[in-house]
C-alpha cells in the first residue's frame, strides 16, 4: 500500500472518531441526559463561535501574539541552560533540583505575584509563558547532548577540534530530534500559559474573553473557547512536525 494512502487511511480514522465523539455528545444534551447548564451541545458551541466569530478572532491573535513571544524566549533560555548546563558538570548539578523545584509550582499561584509585580500589560503574560516552555525544551536539549557518540567525541578532540566546531557537527545535529519533541510540549503549554495570565487581568484574550463569559454563565461560549484553545495548541503542534520534517531529512532517510 502507497504511503499516501496510508496517511490518507489514518486520517479518516482520526476524524471518524472524532465524529463518533461529536455524535455521542449531541445525544446525551438533545435527549437531555445532561443538563443543558452543564454541558452545552456541540451545535450550540458551533453557533456560539459563528456568532462570536469576530470578537474571538481578535482575543486569539491577542493570545497567540503572547504565546509566541513567550516561547520564543522559552526556548533561547531553555536552549542557552542546556548549552551551559552540558558544558560545567557543577553547574549542571547546582540547577537542575533548582529547576525541578520550578516546575512543581502551580502556574495560577505564580500568575497572581507577575501581575502584582509587573502590572497587567503583556510583560507578566509573556514572563509565565517562559517560565512553562523553558524546562521541557532545557531537558529535550540536554538529552539530546547525552546522547552523542562517545566514540565521535572522542575523535574529534582527539583532532584537535574546538568546543565550536564540536557543537555543530556532532552535539547540535544529536539534539534535534529532542528538540523538536520538547518544542512540540511548549508550544501547547505557551497558549495554556497565556490564557491562564488572561484570566487575572488585561483587556484582550481568549483568557479575558473565558472570564466575562464565565461571569454571564454563558458555558456555550466557554466551551467555545476551550475547542478554540485546542485547535490553535494542535495547528502549533502540527506546524511544529511539518517543519521537522522539513529539516530533519536524515531521519526520513534512516527510515
Amino acid at each position: 500500500m502507497k504511503k499516501k494512502q496510508v496517511s490518507i487511511i489514518n486520517n479518516i480514522k482520526k476524524f471518524s472518531f472524532v465524529f463518533c465523539l461529536l455524535c455521542f455528545w449531541q445525544i446525551l444534551c438533545s435527549f437531555q441526559i445532561v443538563p443543558e447548564f452543564m454541558l452545552p451541545s456541540p451545535i450550540d458551541v458551533g453557533r456560539a463561535i459563528w456568532y462570536d466569530a469576530p470578537l474571538l478572532l481578535e482575543h486569539s491573535m491577542t493570545t497567540i501574539i503572547e504565546g509566541f513571544i513567550g516561547l520564543l524566549f522559552g526556548v533561547l533560555l531553555g536552549f542557552l541552560l542546556a548549552v551551559l548546563m552540558d558544558n560545567f558538570v557543577l553547574l549542571k548539578e547546582v540547577l537542575t533540583p533548582v529547576l525541578i523545584v520550578s516546575q512543581t509550582i502551580p502556574t495560577v499561584a505564580i500568575a497572581p505575584l507577575l501581575v502584582l509585580w509587573f502590572g497587567y500589560e503583556m510583560t507578566p503574560k509573556v514572563i509565565l509563558i517562559v517560565l512553562v516552555t523553558f524546562f521541557p525544551i532545557a531537558i529535550g536539549v540536554l538529552d539530546g547532548f547525552s546522547q552523542v557518540d562517545k566514540d565521535m567525541l572522542q575523535l574529534l578532540k582527539s583532532m584537535g577540534a574546538s568546543w565550536w566546531q564540536i557543537f555543530w557537527h556532532l552535539k547540535f545535529p544529536s539534539c534535534i530530534t529532542t528538540f523538536f519533541s520538547s518544542l512540540k510540549i511548549a508550544v501547547s503549554y505557551s497558549i495554556v500559559g497565556a490564557v491562564i495570565s488572561e484570566w487575572l487581568g488585561g483587556s484582550a484574550g481568549l483568557g479575558v474573553y473565558m472570564t466575562r463569559v464565565r461571569k454571564s454563565f454563558a458555558f456555550d461560549k466557554m466551551f467555545a473557547v476551550i475547542f478554540i484553545i485546542s485547535l490553535i495548541s494542535l495547528c502549533m503542534i502540527e506546524f511544529v512536525s511539518v517543519l521537522q520534517k522539513k529539516i530533519v531529512k536524515w531521519e526520513k532517510e534512516n527510515r
